[in-house]
């Protein structure tokens, strides 16, 4: 049991991870500051407002690959997927 909790807690550190370097690779953060609106909203209000709530995910990454209501963000899915939960559960 010990053993399974630790490698959650490692998946769990390695996939936040992930997503914030995909915040950084895809230009999130040159719009979207922690703490202070930039052009886009903080990604804690981004928290704020989306925390818990996943269903919303897909479209928000729809928008950044198509360009609409977002500026166009080129990336894989997976990656574009990443930074939107790195950004949903910032707090």
């Amino acid at each position: 049991m010990k053993a399974l909790c630790i490698a959650l807690a490692a998946a769990f550190a390695c996939g936040a991870a992930l997503g914030q370097d995909a915040l950084r690779s895809k230009g999130c953060t040159n719009c979207h500051d922690v703490d202070k609106r930039k052009v886009g909203p903080s990604l804690r209000e981004i928290g704020a407002k989306y925390h818990g709530d996943k269903s919303k995910a897909p479209q928000i990454v729809a928008r950044m690959k198509e360009g609409k209501g977002h500026p166009k963000v080129a990336g894989a899915d997976s990656e574009l997927q990443a930074a939107v939960e790195a950004a949903f559960s910032t707090r």
